[in-house]
């Protein structure tokens, strides 16, 4: 069985930059997100991760939080209580699990660069292996090496970024995607990721403290570094609290560490807020870029290159940098009654898990088409949830909770 992958970030090593396949579809599939990042403004530190781009300035009214603070209390702790440290009350009897149960209070400064160096994953102990090939499954990719991205990344993959959240064995990290809003166009605060990087599955609920970090550790600066790095360069945009999450009932209901029969339904969506303000800008025109979501993409068959991107943070990795892979997908089943995901090869390692994959769209369009979910150890393909009618569903639920605000 394969392994979910939640990033680390103590790791350090280093990795060969090489794309296999063809080298126009690798390069296309790089330009995606450097194309799209056309409008970055200055981030609520004060820094201008693009001065030559003018951001396009909109008044909105800033989005309040769902009452976290009644549904605290029903449960018998107050928020000053909760921000102060109750937080970290795992008691099964009050870890929020079902869909309406989100609850993720603003705690300032909690993520600062130091912390954020030492989110890693929990120990698992997992096969290093799947066992048979169940449902439609295509033969084992190669590996393909993941290739460094190349900084700053707000020039070239401004949607891309890290989650960082905490559980009952510590705090841990996640990739993940600005996308676009088709309730408020042009002026998203939507970001995809995997469902198991904000809910633990059949066995627990909601993670805790979630927030999401674009273009995260701007110039890529080696992990130990870390500490010592101006805050506006870890974080150029800011950072960016879940004020909402969901993810779809099959993960909730089924999902493992090991991925389970949620596997296949591994994936979330988040409305974010920015810890200290915005100015009156959306998550994306504040980064300037943002991927559309493509639901019931093309058949893999018509499908030249897909790539992965994300911040792989287990060895060789650091989780400091920003990685992708490109490759042609092929299927990959865990159970014969479960959703055909898509599989590429890639030597990312845990901390990539939830981030986005991206091929051209039915419009012709680059979009965003799965996410990072599980893999073998040693790592040597990914595996993303297609994204189906439950996915459009849950997304387009979130997306009205929040129109036009």
């Amino acid at each position: 069985m394969p392994s979910i992958r939640p990033p680390v970030s103590r790791r350090s090593g280093r990795s060969a930059l090489r794309v296999r396949g063809s080298a126009a579809a690798a390069v296309a599939l790089t330009a995606v997100l450097a194309v799209t990042a056309t409008a970055c403004g200055a981030s609520e530190d004060g820094a201008s991760p693009n001065p030559g781009a003018s951001a396009t300035s909109r008044d909105r009214q800033d989005v309040s939080l769902p009452n976290f603070e009644e549904r605290l209390r029903e449960l018998g702790v107050d928020v000053d209580k909760w921000k102060n440290g109750e937080w970290k009350n795992w008691k099964r009897d009050d870890w929020l699990r079902e869909a309406g149960d989100f609850v993720n209070p603003v705690i300032e400064d909690l993520w600062k660069p130091e912390r954020m160096k030492e989110a890693e994953e929990p120990e698992k102990t997992v096969p290093a292996d799947v066992s048979g090939d169940q449902g439609v499954t295509d033969p084992e990719p190669q590996p393909v090496q993941a290739k460094g991205v190349s900084t700053p990344y707000h020039d070239n993959a401004a949607p891309v970024g890290k989650v960082f959240f905490d559980g009952p064995q510590g705090s841990m990290v996640c990739s993940a995607t600005v996308v676009k809003d088709p309730a408020n166009p042009g002026k998203s605060n939507l970001v995809w990721t995997a469902g198991h990087c904000v809910h633990a599955g059949k066995s627990g609920g909601w993670y805790r403290n979630i927030a999401f970090v674009p273009s995260f550790n701007d110039n890529g600066v080696p992990a130990e570094g870390l500490k010592a790095t101006p805050r506006e360069e870890v974080a150029p945009y800011g950072v960016y609290w879940a004020n909402w999450a969901s993810t779809s009932q099959q993960w909730i209901s089924e999902g493992t560490e090991t991925g389970g029969n949620g596997a296949p339904y591994d994936y979330a969506v988040l409305h974010v807020k920015p810890e200290k303000g915005s100015g009156g800008k959306s998550l994306e025109e504040t980064v300037g870029a943002a991927l559309s979501v493509e639901f019931n993409a093309p058949a893999v068959k018509s499908i030249d290159s897909m790539g992965a991107w994300g911040y792989p943070a287990a060895p060789p990795y650091d989780g400091a940098k920003m990685f992708s892979c490109v490759d042609r997908p092929g299927r990959f089943s865990l159970a014969s009654s479960q959703p055909t995901m898509y599989r590429i090869g890639c030597t990312m390692t845990g901390g990539a898990s939830g981030g986005g994959w991206f091929a051209n769209g039915t419009d012709g369009k680059p979009a965003l088409v799965s996410n990072t979910s599980i893999g073998p150890r040693p790592a040597k393909w990914l595996a993303g949830p297609h994204l189906g009618p439950e996915a459009k569903k849950m997304f387009e639920a979130v997306s009205r909770k929040f129109a036009g605000q």
